[in-house]
């Protein structure tokens, strides 16, 4: 057990998967974590939800399970938390839910997104809030809420996104951070502030949301009652954290541009930094998201692959479990190209640059010599073609065509095989940093910041110890893995669009 008396950070992780709480020293080492199952509801197709109250208890129970591997819990100076974009926790005037956490990627408010077109437009709301108009932003959200369970929405004073929540819940303080606020589809980009004039003109009032700050910003003094039940010293300052890719990206120093982070999880963003928004219309209708970074004065773009890591998880569970390892060391065996084989990774919709929320994956190039490890390859091969061609088309709309660095960090590094995949369809090395908690790492940075421990954000980086890995792009497979792309992957959404909009018609 670390004995120092140097002050620990605690960071938060509230994910689709996963609440993680994660205790670190002052140069970035975990000396104890914890993480407990994030319990998700599926009532029908296309929607999922949380509940608040569970998910406050999980973290509790994260937090009490980390905070009793130390020695000393009087040495923690902070807490912050990362989580989840896009999902949020409408609250009454005490605090207490008006209805569940609608998942992120719940599809249930397309008819309010289909709305939004028609009243304000892509374009318009593209160009006040950085983002595409999809079903998972936080306004569609309430306005679904206004519309389908108006007793719940005449009570709600507050939509804190989950992060906010966690914080509510520690300090009492509510509170958003610019970053995650920026996934509202609330936020005027460029003014930092609410847009009280699209609020206004879709029926919502403006003080629904929490006054948004920058992240890191200090709110106040652990709770004694939550002192009491997670082990936390009341002398511990909870701070505004931010969203979890974010918070990832600060953690590996991806924040400059010219730099990429790939974090992997259960979804998976690629992330460019920006000293100011992109302003073209047409990245908003490929469907790209702005927003503001946790570091002060800077913005960032990305795409997404909405179900990365759940594509994998999705067939091991289909194989019946099994050890990832084994279907890993299998599925290097399989010829590159997968015997033909081509995977679409959209299972519950189509990415950047397609926009489609109707979009649905699919296998290809079938044949009776086709076994499982073959199909466990060629859904990694098109995860690696996947996020190619979205960081392709995004870098058509910024001032350079090429990355000076890739970073990875997340879950989905620890699978060696996807790893070099990415390196050989990008055709670059591939940084992967060893941490596997780097959006923890982020969220206690920003924590330490609040308490004063870190003077700035070059300042808390400096301190940082971290071990990497390069991944080098395997030369002879080059050639083989860009005419697959070009030739095969960049094709099949496009072929597959038409069928998959009448399956939707058929089953809707």
């Amino acid at each position: 057990m670390p004995t120092s008396n140097d002050p620990l950070l605690v960071g938060l992780d509230v994910g689709t998967t996963n609440i993680k709480a994660v205790i670190f020293d002052m140069s970035g080492q975990p000396v104890a974590q914890a993480s407990v199952s994030t319990p998700t509801y599926y009532p029908q197709p296309s929607w999922a939800y949380y509940k608040a109250e569970e998910l406050w208890q999980r973290t509790v129970e994260a937090i009490r399970l980390a905070v009793a591997k130390i020695d000393d819990p009087g040495r923690i100076v902070s807490v912050a938390a990362a989580s989840m974009g896009e999902a949020g926790a409408p609250i009454d005037a005490h605090g207490q839910p008006t209805y569940d956490v609608i998942a992120w990627f719940d599809q249930r408010t397309q008819p309010q997104i289909e709305w939004l077109d028609r009243t304000i437009g892509k374009d318009r709301l593209f160009d006040m809030t950085g983002l595409s108009l999809q079903p998972i932003f936080g306004l569609g959200k309430l306005l679904w809420l206004k519309e389908n369970q108006p007793d719940a929405f005449a009570r709600t004073v507050r939509w804190l996104n989950m992060a906010d929540y966690i914080a509510y819940r520690l300090c009492g303080v509510p509170a958003t951070d610019y970053s995650l606020a920026s996934r509202t589809m609330a936020l005027d980009l460029r003014r930092l502030q609410w847009a009280d004039d699209l609020l206004q003109e879709v029926g919502l009032p403006a003080d629904l949301f929490a006054p948004a700050c920058v992240s890191g910003t200090r709110l106040g003094p652990v709770l004694p009652e939550v002192a009491a039940i997670t082990g936390l010293p009341t002398t511990a300052q909870v701070a505004t954290g931010g969203h979890d890719h974010v918070c990832g990206a600060l953690a590996v120093g991806v924040t400059e541009p010219g730099s990429l982070l790939n974090s992997l999880g259960t979804a998976e963003n690629l992330f460019l930094p920006l000293n100011q928004p992109l302003t073209d219309p047409e990245m908003g209708r490929q469907g790209y998201t702005q927003g503001v970074h946790v570091v002060p004065g800077q913005y960032y773009v990305f795409g997404a692959s909405y179900t990365s890591g759940a594509c994998v998880d999705w067939l091991r569970q289909i194989f019946g479990g099994g050890d990832y390892a084994a279907l890993i060391a299998a599925a290097e065996q399989v010829p590159p190209g997968s015997l033909g084989v081509c995977f679409l990774p959209h299972l519950r919709l189509a990415n950047p640059p397609y926009d489609d929320p109707l979009g649905r994956g699919a296998f290809i190039g079938l044949s009776t010599d086709v076994k499982p490890a073959t199909l466990f390859r060629a859904v990694l091969e098109g995860l690696a073609y996947e996020s190619h061609y979205v960081v392709d088309s995004l870098l058509k709309f910024m001032d350079t065509s090429t990355l000076h660095r890739i970073h990875a960090i997340g879950g989905g590094t620890r699978n060696r095989l996807l790893m070099q995949l990415k390196a050989t369809v990008f055709n670059q090395p591939v940084i992967v940093t060893t941490m596997t908690e780097a959006t923890s790492l982020g969220a206690a940075l920003l924590g330490g910041l609040g308490a004063g421990v870190y003077a700035d954000v070059p300042a808390a980086l400096g301190q940082l110890k971290r071990d990497e890995v390069v991944v080098e792009p395997l030369a002879e497979q080059v050639a083989l893995y860009e005419t697959y792309f070009r030739q095969v992957y960049q094709q099949l959404y496009l072929a597959l669009r038409p069928l998959h909009h009448t399956i939707y018609q058929l089953q809707n």
